[in-house]
C-alpha cells in the first residue's frame, strides 16, 4: 500500500515578520503539510524561522530543506533541535545535508574540504544527535521520542547507504557536480539515472523493517496548456537532456493542473515519491494541484 502524499514549501526569504507568518498561513491554507526552511548565508536562520512558522498555523510540521552539517557543531546542533522541537510541539523534522556551496564556507571562515571529509563530518553530525537526543539525561529534552523524524538527501552511494541507514525520509536531488564547473553547480540526471539512485538507495535500504518516505524537490511548476513549449525553455539550463527527457524528470511539473496532478501520480508510481517539496515561488501553483490531487 503505498503512502499518502506530503506536500512541503521551501520558503527563502523573510521580508518583514507579518509577512513571514501571512504567507506561512497562506501555505496552510492551500493544503501544504510541511513548511521548510534551507540553510544558505543571505537566507534565514533556520530555527527561529520555524519557530515563528509554527506560532503563526496550526496543522503544518516544520523542517530544515535542508541544514548544511558543516555550519554544525553537533553538540550545539542537538540543543537548536530539542529546543525548536520544544518550541514548536513536536512539529519538527530535520533535514541534514553534506553542503555544496564552497563560497558559503569561505565566506563563514569555515573548512570545506573533500567530498569525503564533508560525508564524514555529516556522518558523525547524525549519529552523534541520535545518541544526545535519545539520551534521557541530554537538556533540554526534544520533544519527540527519541528525536524529531531525519531527512538526509544526496545522489552519490555513500549519502544513500546514509540515508539507508539513519533516515525517516530520504531526498533525491535529481543532480550532480556539474563536470567542469565550479563546485556548487548542479545539472540534472536523467530520469532514468534517477530510477537508477532509487534503485541503489532502495536495494541498501532493504534490510529496514520501516521503509522511509521518499522526497523529491521540484525546481519549477507551470500551469500551461503547452507542456512541450516550457520543457523546451526548460531544457536550456539542463546540460543536454532533451525537452522530451524534461518531461518525463520530476524537476519540472508542467501542464494543465489535470495534467500536473497526473504527472505527480506518475513519478509516484515510476520512482516511489510520495513526498514532493517545491519552492516558494510556486507556493500558488503548486496549492491548485494539492487541491486537485486531495479531490481524486
Amino acid at each position: 500500500m503505498s503512502r499518502p502524499f506530503r506536500f512541503g514549501v521551501n520558503m527563502l526569504a523573510i521580508e518583514t515578520g507579518e509577512a513571514w507568518r501571512a504567507q506561512c498561513r497562506r501555505a496552510e491554507e492551500l493544503g501544504y503539510d510541511v513548511l521548510l526552511v534551507p540553510d544558505h548565508l543571505g537566507m534565514p536562520a533556520p530555527f527561529p524561522a520555524l519557530i515563528a512558522a509554527a506560532e503563526a498555523t496550526e496543522r503544518p510540521r516544520v523542517g530544515t530543506f535542508v541544514l548544511n552539517a558543516g555550519f554544525w557543531n553537533p553538540a550545539l546542533l542537538a540543543r537548536e533541535v530539542a529546543t525548536c522541537d520544544q518550541l514548536t510541539g513536536g512539529r519538527l523534522e530535520l533535514g541534514l545535508g553534506a553542503g555544496y556551496v564552497k563560497d558559503e564556507h569561505d565566506s563563514a571562515g569555515l573548512p570545506w574540504g573533500t567530498p569525503r571529509e564533508r560525508v564524514d563530518h555529516l556522518e558523525r553530525t547524525v549519529t552523534e544527535l541520535e545518541r544526545l537526543l535519545a539520551d534521557a539525561e541530554h537538556q533540554p529534552r526534544a520533544a519527540q521520542s527519541p528525536r524529531p523524524p531525519v531527512l538526509l538527501g544526496g545522489n552519490g552511494d555513500r549519502m544513500l547507504r546514509l540515508a539507508a541507514r539513519h533516515a525517516d525520509v530520504a531526498a533525491f536531488t535529481g543532480a550532480h557536480q556539474a563536470p567542469d564547473s565550479p563546485t556548487g553547480t548542479l545539472t540534472m540526471i536523467t530520469a532514468d539515472a534517477l530510477a537508477e539512485r532509487v534503485a541503489a538507495y532502495l536495494s541498501f535500504a532493504a534490510d529496514r523493517t520501516t521503509p522511509a518516505e521518499l522526497n523529491y524537490l521540484v525546481q519549477r511548476v507551470v500551469i500551461t496548456e503547452d507542456r512541450r513549449a516550457v520543457a523546451e525553455e526548460f531544457s536550456q539550463y539542463t546540460n543536454g537532456l532533451s525537452a522530451d527527457q524534461v518531461l518525463e524528470h520530476p524537476a519540472l511539473l508542467a501542464g494543465t493542473v489535470t495534467e500536473i496532478a497526473d504527472q505527480i501520480r506518475a513519478h509516484r508510481e515510476r520512482f516511489g515519491f510520495t513526498y514532493f517539496t517545491v519552492l516558494h515561488p510556486y507556493l500558488e501553483e503548486f496549492g491548485t494541484v494539492i487541491a486537485e490531487l486531495r479531490e481524486h
